[in-house]
């Protein structure tokens, strides 16, 4: 296995590693996850940043480029949630502005936003395809902590694995990582690259991503911003509650962490707590029939007439009228 870095014209470090698989059937998808940060209130630019980055990714050769959690819209690490952290929609510019992105650049895209949808904001990580199509959506079904003041609850409808011609692809956000019975459901879908857009950038967060590859046998992207508090806006316009007294406009209040991790749980590249960077490697998906053949959790490893799972993947919608169904049966 080499490994080798390059720097990027923005500084930023490309690692790639060359898996060196035997099996010369198998296809190799390159994959980059971004660990940058949000343009803080300001989504052009924002959008602006995320094309750059892709531009430099895909001059790499990347066909999938993932981007960390709220990468648009902006994640508020550190407030009391008392602030305006942004409106996105899926029926709006940013939306379309991605979508030209992914087919200017001929990448499948996976980019984590704020939502709005009526008056409610959800935490999301949009797909898109190399085409420029909006594939579709997956909303945070658990946001944590004080995430639950400013931020609704996604639903059974958009847990999606999309099938696409470099792999079944699907995402949980941040610690929605460690709910296993989602984890199951997406393994039961035929996960083979598993998104985890993230906000911990603890190490023991590297811990729950080498699990789930090697309980789903599946390629894991775990994408996190690298912040300093210069990235943010000064107060009072933003405030890092309880620490903002301790802090100057060069220190990390995100580290960033992002890792590729094997279906055999082998580190292909990262985890880079050094700056922004694009984080690049091969993935051979030979590998994830090997790492099957010893242990498929919804597979030969199950045991359903003892222990099986029940997803309700139907939108939960809090009214529902009599007409409608009535209408829907008699076409």
């Amino acid at each position: 296995m080499a490994l080798d870095s390059t720097t990027g014209n923005d500084g930023a470090v490309f690692t790639e590693v060359d898996m060196g698989s035997s099996d010369s059937s198998a296809s190799t998808v390159r994959a980059t996850i971004v660990q940058a940060s949000t343009i803080f209130y300001d989504t052009p630019a924002t959008l602006d940043k995320a094309e750059r980055l892709l531009a430099e990714a895909v001059s790499f050769g990347s066909q999938l480029v993932v981007f960390p959690e709220a990468f648009v819209g902006g994640y508020p690490r550190g407030s009391n949630f008392g602030v305006s952290i942004g409106n996105r929609t899926l029926k709006g510019p940013e939306v379309d502005r991605l979508a030209a992105m992914a087919g200017k650049y001929k990448v499948f895209l996976v980019m984590g936003v704020i939502e709005r949808d009526g008056y409610t904001l959800y935490c999301t990580v949009l797909f898109f395809d190399n085409l420029g199509c909006y594939l579709g959506k997956h909303r945070k079904l658990m946001p944590t902590g004080l995430e639950r003041i400013i931020w609704g609850f996604g639903d059974g409808s958009t847990v999606p694995v999309f099938d696409t011609p470099i792999g079944k692809i699907g995402a949980a956000i941040c610690w929605e990582n460690k709910m296993p019975l989602l984890r199951t459901a997406m393994y039961a879908k035929g996960i083979e690259i598993y998104c985890a857009p993230t906000a911990d950038s603890r190490e023991v967060w590297q811990a729950s991503m080498t699990h789930i590859a090697l309980e789903g046998g599946c390629f894991v992207l775990s994408a996190n911003q690298f912040c300093r508090r210069k990235d943010y806006p000064a107060p009072p316009e933003y405030v890092f509650s309880g620490t903002e007294e301790d802090l100057t406009p060069e220190s990390v209040v995100c580290a960033g962490g992002s890792v590729i991790i094997s279906p055999s749980g082998t580190v292909l590249a990262g985890p880079n707590y050094d700056g922004e960077a694009l984080i690049t490697a091969d993935l051979d998906l030979g590998e994830i029939a090997r790492a099957k053949f010893d242990f498929d959790v919804v597979g030969h490893y199950a045991r359903p007439e003892v222990l099986s799972l029940m997803v309700r993947d139907h939108p939960a919608t809090p009214v529902s009228f009599t007409s409608e169904k009535t209408e829907s049966s008699h076409k």
